[in-house]
Formats: structure tokens, sequence, C-alpha cells
């Protein structure tokens, strides 16, 4: 299989290459978390082809907007996109989680342009993000701060501290986005910690909310250009998402928070991502 290493426009085309990087990845390397990433990738998508304010060549721009992926253990989603958007060559993926690559499992900003934020130990990157925007605010500065969640870490009282203080400030040019596939690591969020009501938890927080279809890159891309509010409030953006979209025997699976593809499951795998769409595939 060829892996594309022009930066692309389209989200639909740039999801579909995260989502094949993502596989060969944690499948040369032996990783987990591939329906992590498979859920989040239209969100990668939308952000790195239509949203963020980031420049390849300047990827220390102090008026880039930053990304945090809270969700760290989806890191080989990111540096696909990174990758995707033109940051460095696709080529070096192939290091991914290996002795010696600078591309770890669980998310590194070391060594690695465009990462603004190491990340594993979830409930973590609300906190930092709510300070880069405070920060911001204080300087007069206009980039934003974008932080990808899992629904798990919403379990984390952090995130609720970090909520009710980015609240209280009117940090409108903080933008939390949550990969709300109702599955963490080993149940059912539903079963391991029920969030429902959950947009109305985030209302009372002070929060702007949009909701909206996680793989729908039209519906996500307005969803995210409701940013800043006009009231001043941050914003969440709930993205209802299916753990392991694109590839059907990994969908709304919890085996596939941990499991990596060998085998006969990768050859099955990659022949369902390429048969998604031809125009997409080829494109």
């Amino acid at each position: 299989m060829t892996l594309r290493n022009d930066p692309v426009a389209d989200p639909a085309i740039m999801a579909h290459r995260i989502r094949k990087h993502a596989l060969e990845m944690t499948s040369r390397g032996k990783s987990s978390h591939i329906g992590s990433v498979m859920s989040m990738a239209d969100i990668l998508a939308v952000l790195y082809a239509r949203v963020l304010n980031v420049d390849p060549s300047r990827p220390e721009d102090p008026l880039r907007d930053r990304v945090i992926l809270s969700k760290g253990h989806g890191g080989a989603g990111i540096y696909a996109a990174l990758a995707e958007r033109g940051f460095f060559d696709p080529e070096l993926l192939k290091g991914h989680y290996q002795n010696g690559s600078i591309f770890s499992g669980h998310v590194s900003h070391k060594g690695v342009p465009g990462v603004d934020l190491s990340t594993g130990s979830l409930g973590h990157g609300l906190g930092v993000g709510t300070g880069m925007a405070l920060a911001a605010k204080r300087m007069n500065e206009t980039w934003r701060a974008f932080v990808v969640m899992s629904d798990g870490e919403c379990d984390e009282g952090s995130v609720w501290e970090a909520a009710m203080f980015a609240g209280h400030h009117k940090l409108s040019n903080l933008i939390a986005i949550i990969d709300y596939n109702k599955i963490q690591s080993l149940a059912p969020v539903a079963e391991t910690l029920a969030l429902e009501p959950f947009a109305d938890k985030w209302r009372a927080f002070g929060w702007a909310v949009q909701e909206s279809d996680g793989h729908d890159v039209a519906a996500l891309e307005a969803a995210l250009r409701t940013a800043p509010d006009s009231n001043g409030k941050p914003t969440v953006v709930i993205a209802h998402t299916t753990k392991g979209k694109g590839v059907s025997f990994m969908e709304d699976a919890v085996l596939w928070h941990y499991r990596t593809a060998q085998g006969d499951e990768l050859e099955a795998a990659r022949a369902e991502l390429a048969a998604i769409d031809p125009e997409i595939d080829h494109a």
C-alpha cells in the first residue's frame, strides 16, 4: 500500500489517510489503541485541514493555534495528521513505537514538530489548555487553544475543575472537542461511569455546547467554527463517534482499545479501508 505524502485540504481524504497510516503504524510497532485513533480521525482531519491557524514551515510560530491531544494514547492519529499536513515526511511514521523513534505510543512533543504537549495521563489536557488560553487572553493574543479529549477521561475530577475555571474566566479562546465514542478501556462508558446528561453538565459550567456527528466532516467544521463564542464562553464540541470507525470488525468493540491488527485481521482491515471509496483512496 502506498501512502501519499502531499498535504491535502479535503478533510475526508485526510481522515481516510490518517486511518490507513494508523493501521500500519500500530501493526508494525505492535502498539495499541487503533480503535481510539479511528474514532477521532475525522476530528483531527477537520482541525488540520480546515480550522487551525498553523504553518508547517513555522511549527514554533508564537501566533499559532495550540493543540493538545489529551487522549494521548491516540498518538498515532495526531502523528499521521501532522504528516499529512506537511509538518514532516510521512515515511518517518514507519518507525512508530520502535526503538529510537521520536514517535512514542502516547503522544510526545520531544523532537516532533507540531506537537505542543506530551500527554497520556488522562484528565490533564484540559487543565493545560485552560492555562494556555488564560495566558493568551492576558497577553491580548489572538491564538486559540484546542483540546481533543476522550469521553472516558471525563470521569476525572480534574476535567471538571478546569471546566469550572474556564467558564468563570470566560475563556472564549478555548475549544474542547470530545471524542464521544461511548467506550473506554474495558467497558462501555455508560457502565463504567455514566456521563449523561453530558451536554447539560458543560452548560452548567458556563460553556457553549455544540453536538455533532463526529464522522460528518462538514458538520464538524460548522460546529468548530462557532468558536469563539460571542458571549465570551469557552466552547465544547461533543462529537458523537464510533470506536474503530472504518473497519467493520473493530467498530463498537471494546477489544480494539488494546488489540493490534496482525495477520489475517490486518489484511482484512487493509481491504476494508481500501474499499471505502476508490476516489478518496486514490486521490
